[in-house]
């Protein structure tokens, strides 16, 4: 190895279209974690199994199922391909092992999501990332085409899963059928035990933490989150290649792309929506074919959304509303951790205890103020530190360098 000193990034370096994509990423990732947060878990794929669904707290789930669900995740994947790539390319042009690094830097990220998951909240996303970037990274060096061809194949197993679900469903026994609609459409005494239990003490919440969090580092993510997500990595991978990313294509393209994206992604998100609420949330339908046209719609979206933000990084106003949210984009890892806490504090019995009880309408006004908390502390803390608390505890970690950073 040369004698380059292992550090991280310089403050010099950042690209700025990164963070503030990255920033508005984490903040609407919220949109959606705040109902699993709140209610319980059917209510997050099923929005009929628990809680009020009429007139405003109906258009507050549609509004947000439209622009939210799954379409900052996408982003926020994109992204961390996108960063997988840089990490790598500035740490090889310093002479380093790149690939030490990176999967030092990804084993750091397991063990975190494992905490985040098992000691929190069971919809942790690290643990998935961590196990997706270490495979990403044989990915690293492909041209942008290939990758996006990758990207597609990862994208499509989900939904020929699904396909297969809906077909085989009439030859399930009876016994799968009944724990496939217990975990759809819980009945009462169920939903009342896991308002029980989250509105208890933080021990006894491990009674349904632990094996939610078993479901989502196994069965599901084997079924969905591991092939979805590295789609989305792989994409923005290729995105960054692309210069997209980096906000160096004309504005013409990034127009065309906003345009497209949207009206794409939200036609299809839109038509889930009327035939889902046509088969009155049926299992049948709505667990499988009907959660798919989302799926689709939501990488248009996406797509949608990070050309409208490319506009904005290259446009020379709002210099104050860049400078915040590219704020919480750098500390996008701590950011997303503190609104584990703050949700959990809010609504889990070792907090407040309001598990169950908040409509999704005030929802929305908790998770605005849980916007105003984290876009106060982030430029802040960035006043008189280089990084955020675990973003410099990970870079620590990952480059094995307790100097100071």
């Amino acid at each position: 190895m040369s004698g380059s000193t292992l550090s991280p990034v310089s403050q010099t370096d950042r690209i700025l279209s990164l963070d503030l994509l990255r920033g508005i990423a984490v903040l609407g990732i919220l949109v959606m974690n705040i109902q699993h947060f709140s209610m319980p878990t059917a209510a997050y794929i099923n929005p009929s199994a628990y809680g009020d669904l009429n007139g405003l707290n109906r258009w507050v789930w549609i509004i947000s199922h439209l622009l939210a669900s799954r379409k900052f995740v996408s982003i926020f994947s994109m992204l961390f391909g996108g960063g997988v790539l840089l990490f790598t390319r500035r740490a090889e042009q310093k002479g380093l092992n790149s690939a030490a690094l990176h999967y030092r830097r990804m084993g750091w990220l397991l063990i975190f999501g494992m905490m985040h998951g098992y000691l929190l909240w069971s919809g942790d996303i690290l643990v998935t990332y961590s196990l997706c970037g270490m495979l990403l990274f044989l990915f690293r060096h492909l041209r942008p085409l290939k990758l996006g061809w990758i990207s597609l194949a990862f994208f499509l197993v989900p939904i020929l899963i699904t396909l297969f679900f809906t077909w085989s469903m009439p030859y399930w026994p009876s016994e799968s059928m009944r724990s496939t609609m217990e975990s759809w459409m819980p009945e009462e005494q169920v939903v009342q035990h896991y308002l029980d239990v989250y509105r208890s003490g933080w021990l006894k919440q491990m009674e349904l933490r632990i094996p939610e969090t078993i479901f989502m580092q196994t069965a599901l993510f084997f079924m969905e989150t591991f092939w979805s997500t590295m789609a989305m990595m792989l994409l923005g991978m290729a995105l960054f290649k692309w210069q997209v990313l980096s906000a160096e294509r004309s504005s013409a393209f990034y127009i065309k792309m906003t345009f497209f994206g949207l009206a794409a992604g939200l036609f299809l998100s839109a038509i889930g929506v009327v035939l889902n609420f046509k088969k009155a949330w049926s299992m049948e339908f709505s667990m499988f074919l009907g959660s798919e046209f989302n799926y689709v719609g939501s990488v248009g979206t996406a797509l949608g959304y990070v050309g409208i933000i490319m506009l904005i990084s290259q446009s020379g106003r709002f210099k104050f509303c860049k400078k915040v949210l590219s704020s919480v984009g750098r500390m996008a890892f701590s950011s997303y951790i503190l609104m584990t806490v703050a949700g959990t504090f809010i609504f889990y019995g070792h907090g407040l205890g309001l598990y169950g009880s908040v409509e999704r309408i005030y929802q929305l006004v908790i998770t605005l103020g849980i916007w105003i908390l984290i876009l106060i502390i982030s430029p802040l803390w960035l006043k008189h530190f280089r990084f955020g608390p675990l973003e410099g505890l990970w870079r620590k970690l990952s480059y094995w360098n307790w100097k100071k950073l």
